[in-house]
C-alpha cells in the first residue's frame, strides 16, 4: 500500500499537481488514525500465538481509523478508502477476526500459513465470504510479494484519489478538489 502511496503522490506531480498541498494539509483527528495504524503494525510485527486479545486488538483498530474517516469526510477520496476498510472489516469480522486468505494466493505468493503464529491474514477452514479476502496475489520472487484483498484495492483506490484531490492534479475534475482552505 505504501508504494502504491508513493506512486499517487509520483503521478500528482507529473499531472501538475502541487505536492506541497500535501504538507500544508491539515486533516483532523490523525491521533485515531495513527493510533489503528500502530496498533496494526504491532500487532503484526511482533508475532505470538494465536490468542483472543490479538483478535479483539486487530478488530478495535477498526474503529479507531473510521473515526479518523468521520472527521475527515470532506475530503475527496476520503470515503471511498473507508469504503474499502469497510469491506475489509465485513470479511475479518466475518471470519473470527482474521482475513481469511485463500491457499492459491499464499502459494503464489510463496507465503506458508502457520497456525502456530497470529496472523491478520491466513488460512480459515471454513472461510466465510472469501472473495472479500486476501484473494488476490503479487506473485513470489517478485518485489514486494504477498497478498491482498478488494477492500486493500478500493482503500488504495481512494487514497490516491484524495491525493490527487489535495494536490489539484489534472487528473480530478476541479469540483472534486479539496481546498485547503477552513482548516482542513
Amino acid at each position: 500500500m505504501v508504494v502504491a502511496m508513493a506512486a499517487a503522490v509520483v503521478v500528482a506531480g507529473l499531472a501538475g499537481g502541487r505536492l506541497r498541498a500535501l504538507v500544508e494539509l491539515r486533516l483532523r483527528g490523525v491521533g485515531f488514525l495513527w493510533a489503528a495504524l500502530l496498533l496494526q503494525v504491532l500487532l503484526i510485527a511482533v508475532p505470538g500465538e494465536p490468542a483472543g486479545w490479538r483478535t479483539a486488538a486487530y478488530v478495535a483498530s477498526y474503529p479507531l481509523g473510521l473515526a479518523f474517516v468521520w472527521a475527515n469526510r470532506h475530503v475527496t477520496g476520503v470515503l471511498l478508502a473507508a469504503a474499502g476498510a469497510m469491506l475489509n472489516l465485513v470479511a475479518i469480522v466475518a471470519n473470527g477476526g482474521v482475513m481469511a486468505a485463500s491457499a492459491t494466493a499464499l502459494t503464489t505468493a510463496g507465503l506458508a500459513a502457520d497456525p502456530t503464529v497470529w496472523t491478520n491474514s491466513t488460512l480459515v477452514a471454513n472461510p466465510h465470504l472469501l472473495f472479500l479476502g486476501d484473494v488476490l496475489a503479487i506473485p513470489r520472487g517478485w518485489p514486494l510479494a504477498g497478498v491482498f484483498s478488494v477492500g486493500d484495492v478500493v482503500v488504495v483506490a481512494g487514497t490516491a484519489l484524495a491525493i490527487q484531490a489535495i494536490t489539484g492534479s489534472r487528473l480530478v475534475p476541479a469540483r472534486w478538489r479539496t481546498p485547503l482552505e477552513d482548516g482542513i
